[in-house]
């Protein structure tokens, strides 16, 4: 049986419930529900690897064009500004780009990240880290190896938890931000980069944020 054969006995069901959760294009959901005979979580696999592949290709390309996304929660006592690059205005004037930014805002609201990546952590930040995570793992009594592939494993948790790009959407936490972003950069065909948010939540002294060059919108580490 052709592949094209195999792609017409797709149920248009499982095309529209892959594209609701992966935002790929019709003919990318098809195509990924035949290599993977129909079943949905594996198609979400094949979407990201391709994904993955197309974003590595386009990853050192400049993003300079983009939106401000904002998103304010129920209540209007938390506020997220978020600028998302990407490399033309008519990318970011689509429907998917937009979305995208408010989907970012929305969970940078909920979940409250520390830093876009985890390349902005400062060295001070990661050494007080390992340090309170060794003395946990030695109170324990645990072997010296054994304490160190603790507090490696510890280190990657902080790093899940404080950097949005490694982060687990919060509507779908079966993909990180940052695969969300390379599905978009694959659907989109451009390289696209969070630079940078702000989220503000009534009664803090300051906002919480993280991204930029520049000295104003270097990492700004908050108490958790």
């Amino acid at each position: 049986m052709s592949t094209q054969q195999q792609a017409m006995q797709i149920p248009a069901n499982l095309v529209k419930e892959l594209r609701e959760r992966t935002g790929a294009g019709f003919s990318d959901c098809r195509a990924a529900l035949v290599e993977a005979a129909g079943n949905v979580e594996k198609a979400i696999e094949v979407l990201r690897k391709k994904g993955q592949a197309a974003a590595a290709k386009k990853a050192q390309r400049e993003a300079s064009e983009g939106l401000v996304g904002s998103y304010i929660h129920a209540g209007g006592k938390i506020g997220v500004l978020v600028e998302v690059n990407c490399e033309s205005d008519f990318v970011a004037r689509t429907e998917r780009f937009q979305n995208l930014c408010h989907d970012i805002a929305m969970h940078i609201a909920a979940l409250d990240p520390r830093y876009v990546r985890r390349e902005e952590v400062t060295p001070d930040m990661l050494a007080k880290e390992r340090e309170i995570y060794r003395a946990q793992a030695l109170a324990t009594g645990k072997p010296e190896a054994v304490v160190d592939k603790i507090v490696t494993g510890k280190m990657e948790k902080f790093y899940e938890e404080n950097c949005l790009y490694e982060q687990h959407y919060i509507k779908d936490e079966s993909v990180t931000i940052g695969e969300m972003v390379k599905l978009a950069i694959a659907e989109l065909g451009e390289n696209i980069v969070i630079k940078r948010f702000s989220r503000f939540k009534v009664g803090e002294v300051s906002p919480s944020g993280s991204g930029g060059d520049d000295g104003a919108g270097s990492p700004v580490p908050v108490n958790a």
